[in-house]
């Protein structure tokens, strides 16, 4: 067997205060986030990166002046390898993140040396997005045509109901919910972050795959129908965005005096969103909003399950040997998710 490699996809996020303007606009500037020419809109993105540069490094200060989510997705890295390994497999895997460092076309040189024959692309987004997953597969292979470099490659889509994924999450948000004074009333928060609503019509199944694994995970922890709730975090700008929101829930939530605890669904390791936006904006307005107790379930990171999980879901990429997969037995998606990569085969 030849050589083979993986590359996990992550968002990326400030190595410094100073990279905090320049990862802003590298985000502002993907056209899966501002759909416009790039005539417009690099002079948007550089506009916006600008105005929001102090907010930001204002958000990255509680958190030691920059991003964790490289530190996070080495140590990811670390484990799949190790356990690949176990499995009797050496497979490389390396990082792609999309807006900041290591971008594509330094990974690609990296693999240039290496000589694979085989590549799975495996985004560490278990929902997929036009916005995420899709903006990375597309730079992903806008590079390697413009770096000339070819290997057969594969791709997966998501995995919003993988065993492993689902297994961690309930396993943790277990935890957390021992720790309420009456777990069996305490109401669980499935946070993801969200997207205008223009998006999800469009054709972008990212909405339906964060409600499915809501579904999944509620019932593999045995809650009841009303004890837990789908919403959405980080709405910015003046576009209608999918709800409801987090913060309108929270506060819903501190009327009737309520424990909370709160899993971020979208998210597979810790970075800003998480330990600021959650961990502290969020935990004030619970406080504020006389929510009883706030809890917070942690990302899964290198939980063992979630990493066999993933381990499991790249030998079965390579096995199956298909351009483009999904880790479901059958379609999720349908006809009208024009944006899923699969909703248009079969």
């Amino acid at each position: 067997m030849g050589k083979r490699a993986v590359i996990l996809f992550n968002l990326g996020g400030p190595s410094d205060m100073e990279s905090v303007q320049p990862f802003l606009f590298n985000l502002f500037n993907d056209p899966a986030i501002i759909d416009l020419p790039r005539f417009f809109r690099r002079p948007i993105a550089k506009f916006i990166s600008q105005r929001r540069k102090k907010t930001a490094q204002e958000i990255y200060k509680f958190i030691g002046g920059k991003s964790p989510i490289l530190e996070n997705t080495i140590l990811q890295k670390e484990a799949l390898t190790n356990y690949l390994k176990m499995r009797g497999h050496d497979i490389l895997v390396l990082i792609s993140m999309r807006y900041w460092h290591p971008q594509s076309p330094s990974v690609i040189d990296q693999l240039t040396k290496f000589k694979p024959e085989e590549v799975l692309l495996l985004p560490l987004y278990p929902q997929h997005s036009s916005t995420t997953t899709g903006s990375s597969l597309k730079n992903w292979l806008e590079v390697c045509e413009e770096r000339k470099f070819k290997a057969k490659t594969f791709s997966v889509c998501c995995y919003p109901l993988n065993e492993g994924w689902i297994e961690a999450q309930t396993s943790l948000l277990k935890t957390e919910l021992e720790k309420c004074i009456k777990p069996e009333e305490a109401l669980v928060l499935f946070s993801a972050h969200g997207l205008p609503k223009k998006i999800i019509k469009k054709g972008d199944p990212y909405q339906l795959q964060i409600e499915v694994s809501a579904q999944a995970i509620a019932k593999k922890a045995g809650l009841s129908k009303e004890s837990w709730i789908v919403c959405y975090q980080s709405r910015v700008g003046p576009l209608e965005w999918i709800g409801p929101s987090t913060d309108s829930i929270l506060e819903e939530a501190g009327k009737e005096h309520r424990e909370v605890v709160l899993l971020p669904i979208a998210f597979v390791s810790e970075h800003s969103e998480t330990l600021v936006e959650l961990d502290i904006e969020y935990k004030e307005l619970a406080d504020q909003s006389g929510i009883k107790s706030y809890y917070r379930v942690p990302a899964v990171g290198t939980h063992p399950s979630f990493i066999r999980g993933l381990g499991d879901l790249i030998l079965k990429s390579f096995e199956g040997q298909q351009k483009v997969c999904s880790e479901l037995e059958s379609k999720l998606c349908s006809r009208e998710h024009s944006l899923c990569p699969l909703a248009k085969i079969g």
